[in-house]
């Protein structure tokens, strides 16, 4: 926090200006004298007149030596003084972390060599380093310590008498009527598009948006009727809410670039009126785009730049099929969607919003098709796009009615939004039709769908929902982790919102790590944090959802298994570089992952201009 504040007072808070290594450098010979002043020893010796491999094998000693005495210690107690056993296993991680960084290795797959840098720092030579790179390690080396200060007890146990057994149950419940009381503090400070308020302003926009577009109440439930007034334009887009002057750049540079853009009229009666951002910033952050992601992707399409994050032209095997694992497959018809999400991994494949010539042809449907029919391997397909859910009765009748020919298909999900953006399209006709593929103990139909935030939960998603769920067809939800929705107990919100409509959490994804969506991305220590210190204090029927990353080419790596990735390298900027290991090694030849993740330091001063207390964030430096 005081560190925080010092960027503040030296105004280098916004994201640009943080990056900027030349404009922190006397915060950054501050906070490294601090480093120097903790670690006396590590100082030394990257000050000694040596070889550079004869002060790593040094280093690697020194780092051993801390490594040895949490392994001969017994209970809590350390040869240099009390650790609590949270900062025990803290110690261990940070020194495994440690040891990848100052190795060979990480250097020559990074190309930064960070024992070069420190000792070029010790030798008070200038290096271009953040503040966030100093910080990293200080950080690291506070762990490997145990000088962390993260065992903070609600209330101690310690002076009651453990015989006594309903005491201790009754001071335990106490204690947790504590957190508890904070847990719910926090989810409430979420507004939700249940609450009675938002839904009588829901209601005050959808009339001035009728009333704009010469509209009836029956129109408004009609999905046709939306679909033809999406709003396309930052004219049209002005004249409904109020914008920015950076949104009206932004959205004015794409449209006027021919970036797809769309936002239906439901999903914009969603959005407050004033561009304050305060409740509605997830949703306006989903389909206004920052300007410089319009300037990104911009240089990267004039540039001849590769958008497909994802690789999925190395993983189709046809035209309209992506297949990255052995039991299922993805099956594109339809590549165009009610609106535009700003971060979506395929925006790089749609040319329009409701583009009229979306929907494959004939002969590509039927060569994918057929390709799924002669794979007997699969016993899935994921039916997505683009937004299959937009496309006509008709043509998901027609695509339905080929994988339900198909013996080996056990499951077919539909992954569409529009029960978030046009609920109005889940129709009793369209529900009904989706129920007549089902057959127990032979094929099932699900709906993946994709709520960001509670905000965007409202009596209109909630009735699409159980339109489906009433008939037996079970909706589940994949969440984008992102600095929308990131905040402490926020996503704790969000599951508890969608669990109360019937929609079970599945996935929560690490947002991509595309630089276009900088402004999105949080670090992954943020996302590992979140499932060990908020999620799990929920019900375990609330907190279903597995944190991914989304590895291109591979697929997806389960960030709970820690030993499927690790940390082995800083960035001079602060970013932590990560080493994915493959969940395919051990039948094809896939090499391991690399991704240079956001730095904390960032994420954290990013929270701070929101108007979160970063110290509550405190223990993010710790998850790997």
């Amino acid at each position: 926090m005081e560190l925080i504040k010092q960027l503040e007072k030296e105004n280098a808070l916004s994201y640009n200006r943080l990056r900027n290594q030349s404009q922190q450098w006397e915060i950054v010979i501050k906070q490294l004298e601090l480093f120097w002043s903790e670690n006396p020893v590590f100082h030394q010796l990257v000050k000694q007149d040596a070889e550079i491999e004869t002060i790593r094998k040094r280093i690697f000693n020194y780092l051993t030596d801390f490594e040895r005495r949490t392994l001969i210690s017994q209970h809590n107690v350390l040869d240099w003084g009390n650790m609590a056993m949270v900062d025990r296993n803290i110690a261990r991680r940070c020194i495994n972390v440690l040891k990848n960084i100052f190795s060979r290795r990480s250097e020559e797959i990074t190309g930064h060599g960070i024992l070069e840098i420190m000792v070029k720092l010790a030798h008070n030579h200038k290096v271009e380093v953040s503040v966030a790179f100093i910080e990293e390690l200080r950080r690291l080396f506070l762990g490997m310590k145990g000088k962390t200060d993260l065992d903070r007890k609600v209330l101690s146990m310690e002076k009651y008498d453990k015989g006594d057994q309903r005491a201790v149950a009754r001071v335990r419940s106490e204690v947790l009527n504590i957190v508890g009381g904070k847990i719910h503090e926090r989810i409430r400070s979420y507004p939700s598009g249940l609450e009675e308020e938002n839904i009588k302003l829901r209601l005050r926009n959808r009339d001035r948006i009728l009333t704009y577009f010469g509209g009836s109440h029956e129109d408004w439930e009609d999905w046709v009727w939306q679909s033809r007034h999406t709003i396309r334009d930052r004219k049209t887009l002005e004249d409904l809410i109020q914008l920015t002057a950076r949104e009206k750049m932004a959205v004015e540079r794409a449209t006027g670039n021919r970036l797809p853009f769309g936002i239906t009229p439901y999903y914009l009666s969603l959005m407050d009126y004033k561009p304050h951002r305060m409740a509605d910033h997830a949703v306006r952050a989903q389909v206004i785009p920052p300007l410089d992601y319009v300037e990104n992707v911009l240089m990267a399409k004039h540039g001849g730049g590769d958008l497909d994050f994802m690789g999925e032209k190395d993983t189709s095997p046809v035209d309209l099929v992506t297949r990255r694992y052995p039991m299922i497959a993805i099956f594109k018809p339809h590549n165009t969607c009610a609106q535009i999400c700003v971060y979506c991994q395929r925006n790089w494949e749609i040319t329009d919003v409701l583009a009229s010539d979306a929907t494959a042809s004939g002969n590509k449907l039927d060569e994918a098709l057929d390709w799924v029919s002669e794979n007997t391997g699969l016993n899935e397909i994921l039916v997505t796009g683009g937004d299959p859910g937009i496309m006509n009765d008709r043509m998901i009748k027609k695509v339905l009615d080929r994988l339900a020919g198909m013996e080996h298909i056990r499951r077919v999900r539909i992954g569409t939004r529009v029960p978030v953006v046009l609920p109005m399209r889940i129709t009793g006709e369209l529900a009904d039709m989706l129920a007549g593929y089902i057959e127990p103990g032979r094929r099932e139909i699900a709906l993946m769908t994709h709520f960001e935030h509670p905000y965007e939960v409202t009596p209109e998603s909630m009735k699409a929902i159980q339109n489906l769920r009433s008939r037996g067809i079970p909706v589940y939800n994949q969440t984008v982790f992102t600095m929308e929705n990131a905040r402490k107990f926020e996503m704790v919100s969000l599951r508890k919102a969608i669990r109360s409509i019937g929609v079970d959490p599945y996935y929560t994804f690490n947002a991509k790590g595309k630089e276009e969506t900088r402004a999105y991305r949080v670090p992954i220590a943020r996302l590992v944090q979140e499932q060990a210190e908020e999620a799990r204090l929920s019900p375990g029927l609330d907190r279903t959802d597995e944190a991914v990353f989304n590895i291109p080419r591979i697929g997806k790596s389960y960030l709970r298994a820690g030993q499927d990735h690790e940390v082995i390298s800083v960035l001079p900027n602060g970013a932590r570089v990560y080493e994915f290991f493959p969940w395919d090694h051990g039948f094809a030849d896939t090499r391991p992952y690399f991704h240079e993740d956001v730095p904390i330091l960032d994420f954290l001063v990013e929270m701070y201009r929101r108007g979160e207390n970063p110290e509550e964030y405190d223990s993010i430096w710790y998850y790997f």
